[in-house]
């Protein structure tokens, strides 16, 4: 059980990193130009963790590489970019809080994992909580806005499970640098297409790309990764619910706001349907790897 919360812990690295992410990219990064920003993102953090890993994919991870890098990597970064200039961000938020349940049915179908009766619950109390703490709001809702952030939750919760089952390659730190790297040079034409010139940075900005690029890209995704290969893709979704909460949260100690008791009960219930999606003591949880199975308790 040590090891299954140890697993839990390093993956929860990603959606509080992720959760920084929103406030970092409003405050410092530069406006309408998603796909330059998707670029800078992923492209450096990339190519650092190719650096530290020194391994090119073989054979089928080629393909796979440019596959998974699409779906999780490029057009995601794209996608949550306009998503969040297009809607509030409570609203975007609410729309991706939807993900661990889009993951457990791909992992129902791709993997084999039938989704257990406290992972629902868990997942159907975590989305109702996400939904109290932020609250539905009153802005006039953009229909591009909604169809970007229901389309970028579909593509990485597909993208997430494939990797799993996948299996491990080369290990986390090289299939993370190869989707970077991919995701980022597939979308290089497409920002010179549609937006030109890079955007001037100033030193804020370079900043503010270091962190987004280092901490909320490379680092994240490495421990969100390493957590698909220890547990369930269903759990890894769950985890994932802190990504709002942390956005909250930030919200809280920079801001100044103050929780309402609706948004207390919403935080309350998104940290029980976590922890009640955890592996019980004695469950098995046997993860696919392309090598001889593994079984992790």
């Amino acid at each position: 059980m040590e090891t299954t919360s140890r697993w839990v812990l390093i993956t929860a690295i990603a959606p509080v990193a992720w959760g920084t992410n929103y406030y970092v990219t409003h405050e410092y990064l530069p406006a309408g130009s998603p796909l330059y920003g998707a670029v800078f993102r992923a492209l450096p953090a990339g190519l650092l963790l190719l650096c530290l890993a020194r391994r090119l994919p073989r054979g089928v991870w080629w393909w796979r590489s440019l596959l998974l890098g699409v779906c999780n990597m490029g057009a995601f970064f794209a996608l949550i970019y306009l998503a969040s200039q297009l809607l509030p961000v409570s609203l975007a938020s609410t729309i991706m809080s939807a993900s661990p349940l889009a993951m457990t049915l791909f992992a129902w179908g791709l993997l084999s994992e039938r989704p257990t009766m406290p992972v629902l619950v868990g997942a159907a109390g975590g989305l109702t909580g996400v939904c109290l703490l932020l609250g539905a709001g009153t802005t006039a809702v953009d229909v591009r806005g909604v169809i970007a952030s229901l389309a970028a939750m579909t593509m990485s919760s597909c993208g997430y499970v494939l990797a799993k089952k996948w299996g491990r390659a080369d290990g986390p730190l090289a299939t993370t640098s190869w989707q970077l790297i991919a995701g980022g040079l597939v979308l290089i034409p497409f920002a010179v297409v549609f937006e030109g010139a890079p955007p001037a940075l100033d030193l804020a900005a370079v900043g503010g790309f270091a962190y987004v690029g280092l901490i909320a890209t490379a680092v994240a995704f490495t421990a969100w990764f390493t957590g698909l290969r220890h547990l369930r893709a269903a759990t890894v979704g769950l985890i994932g619910l802190l990504n709002p909460v942390t956005g909250v949260l930030l919200g809280l100690t920079l801001s100044g706001e103050s929780l309402t008791l609706r948004q207390v009960l919403g935080l309350a219930l998104v940290l029980a349907g976590i922890t009640l999606s955890r592996p019980r003591r004695g469950s098995r949880v046997e993860v696919r790897t392309g090598e001889p199975s593994k079984v992790y308790r």
